[in-house]
């Protein structure tokens, strides 16, 4: 019967069948991971046969920023920022380093004819105990002041500021100013010979360092151009301490002051007990030993100095329009950060540098990295200025502050850059520095004074 039929028939599937049963899947992925591993492949063979090309190709990218970034910066204007008295102010505070020019250029290099910049200061004044004698001598004021100096500092030769004559320094009257300025007195101290007085007042460009307790060697400059000998004076400041250890070393004076490159002045009757503040007169007060002179630099006597001067007024001073230019701080950029600095490496005790600070708060210092458009902190190594007013000025109330508080000057320079936002200061960067000078160290500990100069301190 056709039912039984039906039932009686048997149907078998293999697995083999049921793969065969969908032959239209497997090829198709088969074919795509065929493609991809082609295309792989075909990736790797271009890598292993323009590697090269594709190396060069950022190296060559990464030139060409750079050097359109540094084309940029030396030819295009200096950016400017505004100065207190509402002009502009050249702002070179910038990471590129600077370039002197070749040895050739600076052979016709002619000095220009005066500042090219207007300040706000255009006379100072310096205090003294003649234009001072009715307020510093009277019998109103002899107790007062004979406090005021065993309490700081202060003596014939820097003066005996007051804080309201501090206070007073920092405000410029009909473009003048009157400050203290150290040589205060003939009694102060800082003596030199007549001799030398007469070289030094023929200076009009001069390299100078000194060297006081017989602390460092004297590093012969190098790197200055045949253009330049007979422009430039090399001046080292010497005490008697000094004196002896070199010449126990062999380096003598010859007869006609000079030791190599440099002439050494020998000075007599330093006024502070503290070598480091003895060794701030010829940094601060370049413009009061060389009444003469138009420009200086001054380098601390661990450095090798190892540029042409010309060179370096040129390239940091006429070339940016500036009057002053001091290294950046290549560690820290606030004073703030560089007092816990000082006192971490017991450069000061922590209650010199409160002291210190507190002033400076009580007055309105700022915690911040930059002031008026430069970093706010200095490494003062190195400083190469004009000789003009307000330039003096500037480091008039500098070398006060470091009388009155620490000898730390890279903790009092930001305060005098706050309070007085000088007209034509600028700051390069560390690369410049380290291009100017050899760092060779401190030779040997300083050797204090054992007192003193008793005229110094007595009114």
């Amino acid at each position: 019967m056709p039912s039984s039929t039906i039932r009686s028939i048997s149907i078998t599937v293999s697995d083999d069948d049921g793969a065969a049963a969908a032959p239209t899947r497997r090829p198709r992925a088969v074919r795509r991971k065929a493609a991809a591993r082609s295309l792989g492949q075909r990736a790797v063979r271009l890598v292993a046969r323009w590697w090269p090309v594709l190396l060069l190709l950022p190296a060559v990218a990464l030139l060409l920023f750079e050097a359109s970034r540094l084309r940029a910066s030396s030819q295009g204007p200096a950016h400017r920022s505004p100065a207190s008295d509402g002009s502009t102010r050249p702002h070179t505070s910038s990471m590129a380093c600077a370039s002197l020019l070749s040895p050739k250029s600076l052979g016709n290099l002619a000095f220009p004819e005066g500042t090219r910049l207007g300040s706000v200061v255009n006379r100072i004044t310096y205090k003294s105990d003649d234009n001072d004698y009715d307020t510093y001598h009277s019998k109103a004021n002899s107790t007062y002041l004979l406090q005021h100096a065993e309490a700081t500092r202060f003596n014939l030769f820097t003066g005996f500021q007051t804080l309201a004559e501090r206070e007073d320094s920092f405000k410029v009257v009909n473009e003048t100013v009157s400050v203290h300025c150290g040589f205060y007195s003939d009694n102060g101290g800082f003596k030199m010979s007549e001799e030398d007085r007469r070289y030094i007042r023929a200076c009009k460009v001069v390299v100078s360092t000194c060297a006081f307790g017989g602390g460092d060697d004297l590093y012969q400059p190098i790197g200055m151009a045949n253009s330049s000998i007979g422009r430039v004076c090399y001046v080292a400041f010497w005490d008697e301490v000094t004196l002896s250890t070199q010449e126990a070393e062999g380096k003598v004076i010859g007869d006609d002051g000079m030791i190599g490159r440099w002439r050494i002045i020998v000075v007599r009757s330093l006024p502070f007990v503290d070598q480091r503040l003895n060794g701030k007169i010829p940094k601060m007060l370049t413009h009061r030993l060389f009444p003469e002179a138009r420009y200086s630099i001054w380098v601390d006597s661990k450095y090798q100095f190892r540029r042409d001067p010309i060179g370096v007024l040129e390239a940091l001073l006429w070339r940016t329009n500036s009057t002053f230019a001091i290294s950046e701080h290549g560690a820290r950029s606030n004073i703030y950060d560089e007092g816990k600095a000082i006192i971490q490496k017991h450069k000061a005790t922590p209650e010199e540098v409160e002291v210190q600070l507190t002033q400076y708060r009580q007055d309105g210092m700022p915690d911040t990295k930059r002031l008026h458009g430069l970093k706010a902190l200095a490494e003062a190594s190195v400083i190469v200025r004009e000789l003009t007013p307000a330039p003096n000025h500037f480091m008039c109330a500098w070398f006060n502050e470091v009388v009155r508080f620490t000898s730390r000057d890279q903790l009092s320079f930001p305060y005098v850059l706050w309070r007085l936002n000088m007209h034509g200061m600028s700051m390069f960067p560390v690369c410049t520095r380290r291009d100017l000078v050899n760092s060779l160290g401190h030779t040997r500990k300083v050797k204090p004074l054992a007192q003193t100069n008793p005229e110094s301190s007595t009114l």
